[in-house]
């Protein structure tokens, strides 16, 4: 099934206009300034100052120390008796919200919020690969937010990005690159979803196991889900949205097994972030006032419902009482007495540090501590609270090491000490 541009936006102005919740228009002009609020915080959680988006240092340079993505393998050693330890591997970035590689490519991509992506090539100062800040609304959470390169990158040259337009719109447009620089002129609207609000936009994006492009949302923002869209299925926000992208097909099509159209699976509030290893799918999802979590399923296996608002983590939101049939249940949750809005990264698969594969590695805003879970539970604390100021993205390499990327344009490999 073919989608149109057209199709889409009919449609999603058709689920805009069916709450009772006030006007879009009425929420989105309440704009705070850029300098208030972080990208990764929600709006009606906190208000912390930080520093103006001008104070990004344009000339970035690179730590000259062993680059990122280590190949040799090394023998495991105990969880117990691994220790990290933290690696500048990059500074002067501005609001950089991710990292990514390309499938087979040794380059590091790092996504500025502003709306610009830089090229790292060890060995050499990073480059601009693409600067769309003209037609980005960089202000709180909005920015661009999120990069994928296609499959096939290496033979079409197709990357994908989402970001939140001059009108408050999330976009997902395409773009084809030229070796080091992408094509900005190549650039095409896929989708474009209205949002209410400012916040909860969420924004990563990534090519899931089956070909097929995924894309996050969050519920509209405002606050306790006020547009009621976390349990909707005929609207994009709230939702995991899975279609069909590539060489020879129009806009885009909608592969078999979705819930509804577009939407793949609902339940959703702020995913920040998410990502695949292998056929699981581990998202982490911004909590209300009292619980952030992280979720782990299998793709396969369905439709899942992620329980917002029924739900906030594992406890009943709204009521001392609910119904949680049906719904994923958090593999782990923390209360806001341990930070204030998780910052989801990655799965490790490298070889320096073979103990930890398997784990999905995340952290808080706030709290400034690095931790990681594995597939049954199991939760490692790395870094304590303070180690880290404002944690707004991790990354990973070609080799598969963690990066953790904050909010003063630095960015820090995790490495094995010793």
């Amino acid at each position: 099934m073919r989608k149109s541009l057209l199709s889409v936006a009919l449609m999603v102005a058709a689920a805009a206009c069916s709450t009772s919740s006030p006007t879009p228009s009425t929420v989105a002009e309440a704009t705070p300034s850029p300098t208030t609020v972080p990208a990764t915080i929600d709006g009606d959680v906190s208000e912390t100052t930080v520093a103006p988006e001008t104070t990004a240092v344009p000339d970035t340079t690179v730590g000259s120390e062993t680059p990122g993505g280590a190949t040799t393998t090394v023998p495991p050693r105990s969880l117990d008796d691994l220790v990290l330890e933290p690696a500048e591997a990059g500074t002067g970035f501005g609001a950089s919200v991710l990292m990514v590689t390309p499938p087979g490519d040794d380059r590091r991509f790092v996504v500025e919020q502003r709306g610009s992506v830089q090229v790292i090539v060890d060995g050499a100062p990073p480059e601009v690969f693409f600067d769309i800040s003209e037609l980005v609304r960089f202000d709180g959470e909005q920015g661009l937010l999120g990069l994928a390169f296609h499959p096939k990158f290496a033979d079409n040259d197709l990357l994908y990005l989402n970001y939140v337009n001059n009108d408050g719109d999330t976009v997902v447009a395409s773009m084809l690159a030229d070796g080091d620089i992408a094509l900005q002129e190549t650039l095409t609207e896929i989708i474009r979803i209205d949002q209410p609000a400012r916040n909860h936009n969420g924004g990563m994006i990534q090519f899931g196991p089956d070909g097929n492009l995924w894309i996050g949302m969050g519920d509209g923002g405002g606050a306790n889900d006020q547009f009621g869209n976390g349990q909707r299925d005929d609207t994009f926000l709230g939702s995991m949205l899975r279609v069909t992208v590539g060489p020879g097909i129009d806009v885009y099509e909608i592969p078999e097994g979705n819930l509804n159209d577009e939407v793949w699976a609902i339940g959703l509030r702020n995913p920040w972030r998410w990502t695949f290893d292998a056929d699981e799918l581990w998202i982490a999802d911004v909590g209300q006032n009292q619980i952030e979590e992280v979720n782990i399923v299998d793709w396969r296996d369905g439709n899942p419902n992620f329980g917002w608002s029924i739900q906030e983590g594992t406890s009943c939101f709204g009521s001392s009482d609910c119904d949680r049939s049906g719904l994923v249940q958090p593999i782990y949750e923390y209360s806001h007495d341990e930070g204030c809005s998780i910052t989801g990264g990655g799965v490790y698969r490298g070889q320096a540090m073979p103990e930890l594969s398997g784990h999905y590695f995340f952290s808080d805003y706030c709290a400034g501590w690095v931790r990681s879970v594995d597939g049954s539970g199991n939760v490692r604390e790395w870094f304590p609270a303070g180690t880290f100021s404002g944690v707004i993205g991790f990354g990973t390499d070609s080799a598969g090491e963690i990066y953790v990327l904050t909010d003063d344009g630095t960015i820090t490999e995790l490495r094995a000490s010793g």
